[in-house]
This record gives structure tokens, C-alpha cells and sequence, in this order.
């Protein structure tokens, strides 16, 4: 099935992560509910304006990617509206072989044949690699991705969990413009943040996030993209320690004095920031979905101090 993809969309707020769609991790095969279940939360988000959906080639086993190829060919109008990312990078474990990492040129290009299979598309809109492949020849890998492009399966190409210098290396084998990273980055999540302000500190070798990433993207038009963005329910109802507690009841505060809810005024956190970072909300309810709205049609409501009151009490401890 053909599609424009919205090839201009990667620049919105919010995107939607696929990672909970699909039923379950093991290898039992999808069921109907599975699919009602996928397009309750597709909905939802298509709902509240989110129209980038970020899946990837392993996320249950392949099985979230089809539950959306699914969904794709229930409505054949779909395709047209929405952004398709995904990721391919990572092989999950096999028989006696474990995990592993695997950029090789003629993997990458098998992967993304087997996505738009499953997501029933000839298109992809983004390719993400997953996480580095130290064994992988960069030039191998950039040549399978340009030659991805020049077949017309991929349209944009971007990277996940890499670092500035990881990004540098690639680029500069790739004619392409790598426009995407996507890291784990939230209020809980904060070594992308801290690992700049540590700087002259004893603490600046603790953070292990690698120093100059988000600065990099910053300045090469490399959109940041946070997964885990919500914290996995932390300050929105599974805190477990008393700094998680205490910024709870802030961001409860802070929802109900500007009207909003939990979930919106940690996703303006990340949005605040000028990198412009675009949060990926992964809840598979559409209730919590529902809740991102906000997020995805105005601008981040907080301000200067209300920003760093939430660092500051998520640090639970005062700034260096």
C-alpha cells in the first residue's frame, strides 16, 4: 500500500511509540483483541493530533508492527495520514544465540524488507538504527542506507541511542542527512541534561551520558526524540522514593493550578527545553493517550522557575 507518509511531520510534538501494541513478547501469535486493542490507542492518539508512530522491528517480536499493518489495511485512508518510524539494529535472543547488535548493510536492508511487510507499506517515512553496532563497517552501513533510499523504501534516516561523535562518524559517510536521535531522556532520566550542568564538578564523571550529544544535534539539525518520556508512571502514580513523592505533588500542583493534567506537564518539561525535544508517549490506554493532549496541541505552559523546580525536586537535591 502507497503512501505520502506526511513526509514533513517529523518535526511535530509528539509522537506516538508502538512498543506496548501487539499482544504479548513470546512468540503466541496476535489475536482479534489485540487488534481492537491497537486501534483503541491509535485512535487515541490520532485523536489528541499525533500522526508520527514510532515502532520498531523488534518490539514484540515483530508483532506491533503487524498489528499496525493491520490496522492499515482496515483503513486504507490511514496510510496517507500518518508518519511510519521504525528501527532495525537490534536481534533479540535466538535458541542458544544471544542478543546481539547487528548494522551489517545486508542485515539492515533484510530488516526493513521484512517491516514494510509486516506494516504492509512500501515506504518507510523513517529508519531509525537502534543502538551501535561496534562490530558494523560504517561505510557498509551508510552504503546500505543510501541505497535503501535511492529503491525509494526509505525516505529519511536517522539513529537511537547514539552519541554526537557516533552521529559525526556516520554522517560523514552519508551524502543523507541524519535527522533524528532518539534517546531515553524524562525528568527521571536526566543524564542528557546533568551531564552538561556537572561540568567542573566531582560529579561530572558520574552521569556516563557522553558530553556534547544533545549540543551536536542542536547544531546539525538532528531532532532529539525522548522515549521513556512519561518516566514509566513516576510523578504520575508508581513513586517509590520520597524525591519521587515530593515531585509528584509538584507536577499534581503544578496540573491542577494550569488546568492540565500530570502527564502533559511532564511532557512540557522535555518540550521546554530548546533543543525541542518530541516526547514518545508509549502507553497502550487510551486514557493515558488522552491525557498527553496538551503535549501535542499547545505550547509547554512552564515557565523558567517552574522548569527548574521540577529539576530540582526530581535531582532531589539542590543544583551545584
Amino acid at each position: 500500500m502507497s503512501g505520502d507518509g506526511n513526509a514533513g511531520r517529523t518535526g511535530e510534538r509528539l509522537l506516538y511509540g508502538c512498543m506496548g501494541l501487539g499482544g504479548s513478547w513470546g512468540p503466541e501469535p496476535y489475536g482479534p483483541e489485540d487488534i481492537d486493542r491497537a486501534e483503541a490507542a491509535v485512535r487515541a492518539a490520532l485523536e489528541i493530533g499525533v500522526t508520527v508512530f514510532d515502532h520498531a522491528d523488534i518490539y514484540r517480536m515483530g508483532k506491533a508492527e503487524a498489528v499496525f499493518g493491520e490496522l492499515l489495511a482496515r483503513d486504507p485512508g490511514l496510510r496517507s495520514r500518518v508518519t511510519l518510524q521504525t528501527k532495525c539494529g537490534i536481534r533479540l535472543a535466538e535458541g542458544d544465540r544471544p542478543g546481539l547488535y547487528d548494522l551489517r548493510g545486508p542485515s539492515i536492508v533484510r530488516r526493513v524488507e521484512e517491516s514494510l511487510t509486516r506494516l504492509r507499506t512500501d515506504v518507510l517515512d523513517v529508519l531509525l538504527l537502534h543502538r551501535p553496532d561496534p562490530l558494523a563497517d560504517p561505510d557498509d552501513t551508510a552504503a546500505a542506507l543510501t541505497d535503501l533510499h535511492r529503491q525509494g523504501l526509505v525516505r529519511r534516516f536517522g539513529v537511537s541511542n547514539m552519541s554526537g561523535a557516533q552521529i559525526a562518524s556516520l554522517q560523514a559517510r552519508l551524502d543523507l542527512p541524519l535527522t533524528v536521535n532518539q534517546l531515553e531522556m524524562s525528568l527521571h532520566r536526566r543524564d542528557w541534561l546533568e551531564a552538561g550542568v556537572l561540568v567542573n564538578t566531582p560529579a561530572s564523571t558520574d552521569t556516563g551520558f557522553p558530553l556534547g550529544t544533545v549540543e551536536y544535534c542542536r547544531d546539525n539539525g538532528v531532532r532529539l526524540q525522548a522515549w521513556g518520556a512519561l518516566a514509566q508512571g513516576r510523578y504520575s502514580g508508581r513513586e517509590e522514593s520520597p524525591a519521587e513523592r515530593a515531585t509528584a505533588r509538584l507536577v499534581a500542583d503544578l496540573a491542577e493550578a494550569k488546568g492540565t493534567t500530570p502527564e502533559a506537564i511532564l511532557l512540557w518539561w522535555l518540550q521546554r527545553h530548546p533543543a525541542r525535544i518530541a516526547p514518545v508517549i508509549g502507553s497502550a490506554r487510551p486514557e493515558r493517550i488522552l491525557a498527553c493532549r496538551d503535549a501535542a496541541t499547545a505550547e509547554p505552559g512552564l515557565s523558567h522557575e517552574e522548569w527548574y523546580e521540577l529539576w530540582i525536586a526530581a535531582r532531589g537535591a539542590p543544583l551545584p
